[in-house]
């Protein structure tokens, strides 16, 4: 296994010089000066990233971190623990909200256990090669009354999706997308993002999978309580993760670290998705470069957190459901600004007056 400090070495920002390449040939398409907005600023980011005027997302994948959580035992979930293994054979089947919109934009959904408390039966199950059962451990402890886990087994759990992600790049994917699944995740999220941001609990933490007023006491109380216990430093985003965070979050960074390292684009989801992002910041801010945003989550503290990391969501549609759903989503307008970019004539070509 690579170590995660080998790994942050070798990330290397965008070289700039792309970014002017790529905004050059935008200046001479045939339209008005930059008139579709921000589909010239996703294409010239993705000309940075692959250092090419033919940048090419055709070989699409979403990664879905699977974990559970010992603060659900806080009543912080509207959700019973035995979901989250129901879930992930539900995906490996072919049935859930990400495979049917990966499959709309033609996209690979891969499922990793990094710490799911079942052990998942995938026989018989459509999808079952696409299963990689790599559990840290069965689930994360309570850290309203101990770290959620260890500091190596924080490592363990993002070199593990450092490397399941370097997989899939090396298998040839251009562009990949983040996902989750772990019932509660959103309370370690939610601290996390706290932590990071250094926003309040009543601006950071929301309903998650819909719990009522006495639930969201419950969650928020129980955040603070782990946070006091923990006390984790902003500036050790490795304490963040072991303290207060989840093997499916540490995945989620180790995957984000991936796409940095061997240059590729990574696709954030939602609020989950999002907190492994801060994760990978902390520890390596030039992370960024390589990121975009899929959507805006209906979570509060999401656009705190996007806002913390200087990244604008692509598309913004109330959508609260994880699992990697806003990331594929948002692969079609990439895909768009990869097209507009690439099959639109320049004023040359067309034998156009410009102005």
């Amino acid at each position: 296994m690579m170590k995660l400090a080998k790994i942050i070495e070798g990330i290397k920002p965008v070289d700039r010089k792309w970014i002017l390449k790529a905004q050059e040939r935008t200046s001479r398409l045939v339209m008005p000066t930059r008139a579709l907005g921000r589909l010239h600023e996703i294409s010239e980011q993705l000309c940075a990233i692959q250092e090419s005027l033919e940048p090419a997302i055709d070989r699409k994948a979403i990664l879905v971190m699977a974990g559970d959580h010992g603060v659900v035992e806080e009543g912080v979930s509207a959700y019973p623990q035995e979901v989250t293994p129901a879930m992930v054979q539900t995906f490996l089947a072919g049935g859930a909200g990400i495979n049917a919109i990966s499959r709309q934009v033609g996209a690979d959904v891969w499922v990793v256990d990094m710490g799911v408390i079942a052990d998942i039966d995938a026989t018989g199950l459509k999808a079952a090669d696409h299963l990689v059962v790599q559990k840290v451990a069965k689930g994360t402890a309570n850290f309203t009354r101990s770290p959620a886990m260890s500091r190596p087994g924080a490592e363990t759990a993002i070199v593990t999706g450092f490397q399941q992600a370097a997989t899939l790049f090396e298998q040839g994917a251009d562009i990949l997308g983040t996902g989750d699944m772990g019932i509660g995740n959103t309370t370690p999220s939610a601290a996390i993002g706290a932590v990071l941001t250094g926003a309040s609990l009543d601006e950071m933490v929301g309903r998650g999978t819909g719990v009522d007023d006495a639930g969201l006491a419950r969650k928020r109380d129980a955040i603070r309580r782990g946070i006091e216990f923990n006390s984790p430093r902003p500036e050790d985003g490795l304490g963040v993760l072991a303290k207060i965070g989840g093997f499916e979050i540490g995945g989620i960074a180790g995957a984000i670290l991936a796409g940095a390292f061997h240059r590729r684009a990574v696709v954030v989801d939602g609020f989950i998705s999002t907190a492994g992002a801060l994760i990978a910041h902390a520890l390596c801010p030039t992370v960024k470069d390589y990121l975009f945003a899929g959507h805006c989550s209906e979570e509060p503290g999401h656009g705190m957190m996007l806002q913390h990391l200087g990244l604008t969501p692509i598309l913004d549609l109330g959508m609260r459901l994880g699992e990697g759903t806003g990331a594929a989503l948002a692969m079609n307008v990439i895909e768009a600004a990869v097209r507009m970019f690439k099959e639109v004539l320049t004023f040359e070509e067309a034998g156009v007056a410009k102005k």
